[in-house]
């Protein structure tokens, strides 16, 4: 299939919100027996023209970010954050918008220390490991972008919004298996626990490794 012809494939897109980090919009689509339909998508997109079906480009809205912590990499840095979505605390990584301009890095650093106070030291990895991939794309076009490395310092609340309502865990390989038995986890957090459970202490990068 040409790529007009999967532009074909979306007939009209109308926003439905405007609003500063999150919209939602309606769309006119054709199935595969030809005929027209509805479908609806979230974006971090604030027009149809920034939408990546009309940009064709995937560029990492978020970034997320993998952060051991202790002098042999014996704990992983995660945060346990109320969602309305669920009505509950859910376990995830550290994790946020990547401003326009900056990069990956530079926006995990700036995201753990809000979030959690602590400073953060990326490795560099092969890109394939760290390029933007596509989240929940049943639902939102939304990629993000994955950065991986060892946080320092002290725990904080100092940088947290007022609609953050977060903890941060350091936990140990012990702590991460009762985490995955018995919490709410964000899928993508859940898959990085489980190479981390199954590595060798001081190994947790391994896994990035050519």
């Amino acid at each position: 299939m040409s790529q007009e012809e999967k532009s074909r494939r979306v007939q009209k897109v109308t926003q439905v919100t405007s609003n500063r980090f999150l919209n939602f919009y309606t769309m006119d689509v054709v199935n595969t027996k030809g005929k027209t339909q509805s479908y609806f998508v979230a974006s971090r997109a604030k027009s149809p023209q920034e939408l990546k079906l009309n940009t064709r480009k995937n560029k990492a809205d978020g970034v997320i970010i993998y952060a051991l912590y202790g002098e042999n990499q014996e704990q992983v840095v995660l945060i346990r954050q109320y969602r309305y979505s669920i009505g509950d605390y859910i376990y995830e990584f550290p994790a946020g918008l990547v401003d326009e301009g900056e990069d990956f890095q530079a926006a995990g650093q700036r995201e753990l220390k809000e979030e959690t106070g602590l400073d953060f030291h990326p490795i560099l990895v092969n890109p394939r490991y760290s390029r933007p991939y596509f989240t929940t794309i049943g639902m939102t076009d939304e990629s993000c972008a994955a950065v991986y490395g060892t946080a320092t310092g002290t725990i904080s609340k100092e940088g947290l919004e007022d609609t953050e309502e977060i903890e941060v865990v350091l936990a140990d390989r012990k702590e991460v298996r009762r985490i995955l038995a018995e919490e709410h986890v964000s899928l993508m957090c859940a898959y990085m626990m489980m190479h981390f459970l199954h590595s060798k202490p001081g190994e947790a990068f391994a896994f990035l490794e050519d």
